[in-house]
């Protein structure tokens, strides 16, 4: 969807710059190719974050988990021996 969005947006630009002749146009059509760039900038990095702040997750419950059955395997291993 975002593939398709940025594509759709960035022919739209692409596609203004080659009809335009006008100097003012192109000036226009820069600025709101570098909107969307900074638009899209964002959009990437809140998606990075959450992806982070995802696998920081995911290596917590994996840690807590890895702790877990080190205890439990500890303790087995002391009932084993007495």
């Amino acid at each position: 969807m975002e593939k398709f969005v940025i594509g759709m947006l960035l022919g739209g630009v692409g596609g203004a710059l080659l009809v335009t002749n006008n100097y003012k146009m192109r000036t226009l059509v820069r600025k709101s190719q570098e909107e969307i760039q900074a638009k899209l900038d964002k959009m990437l990095e809140e998606k990075i974050e959450t992806v982070e702040k995802g696998a920081e997750k995911i290596a917590q419950e994996t840690e807590k988990a890895v702790d877990e059955t080190k205890k439990k395997v500890k303790k087995a291993v002391e009932k084993a021996d007495k």
